[in-house]
C-alpha cells in the first residue's frame, strides 16, 4: 500500500517557518522590552539559512534497527532550529546596551509581514486540500 501523506514538503516548511517566526517575535519583543536596561545585549534569532539548506537537501528515509546505531536519514525541515546570537553595537549613552529601537521595529515589521504571508499561503494550501477532498464542491 502506498504511503499517503496529506502534508507535503511545502506545508511542513511553512509550518516550521511559522514556528520559528513566532520564536523570532519573542526575541525581538525581549529586545524592545530591555531597550533601556543598562548592559543588555540585543539578541537575534537566525534560522532562514538553515531552513533554506534543509529545503535544498533531499530528504532520505531510513530507520534505526538498533538503539545503539546512529540515526539514519535527514531530519529535513523538522530538524531546523534557530540560533540566537548577540548583536554587537555601540550605544551613545555608554551604558553597554546594544538595542537599537529603530532596528528592532524594522525587524518586527519584517517578521510580522513574513509571518502573515506564510500563514496566508498555508491557509490557501489547506483550502485546496479541502476542495480536493470535497470533490470540487
Amino acid at each position: 500500500m502506498a504511503d499517503i501523506r496529506i502534508a507535503d514538503r511545502t506545508i511542513n516548511a511553512l509550518q516550521k517557518s511559522l514556528d520559528l517566526r513566532a520564536q523570532k517575535q519573542q526575541v525581538i519583543a525581549a529586545n524592545i522590552a530591555n531597550a533601556e536596561t543598562p548592559g543588555y545585549e540585543a539578541r537575534k534569532l537566525n534560522f532562514e539559512e538553515n531552513l533554506r539548506k534543509a529545503l535544498e537537501t533531499p530528504e532520505m528515509n531510513g530507520r534505526q534497527t538498533n538503539a545503539k546505531h546512529f540515526p539514519l536519514g535527514l531530519q529535513g525541515v523538522h530538524g531546523v532550529q534557530g540560533s540566537i546570537s548577540k548583536q554587537e553595537g555601540t550605544n551613545p549613552l555608554g551604558d553597554g546596551n546594544t538595542v537599537s529601537i529603530d532596528d528592532e521595529m524594522l525587524d518586527l515589521a519584517e517578521n510580522q509581514l513574513l509571518y502573515e504571508a506564510g500563514s496566508q499561503i498555508l491557509k490557501k494550501k489547506f483550502s485546496m486540500l479541502k476542495y480536493a477532498a470535497s470533490d470540487g464542491r
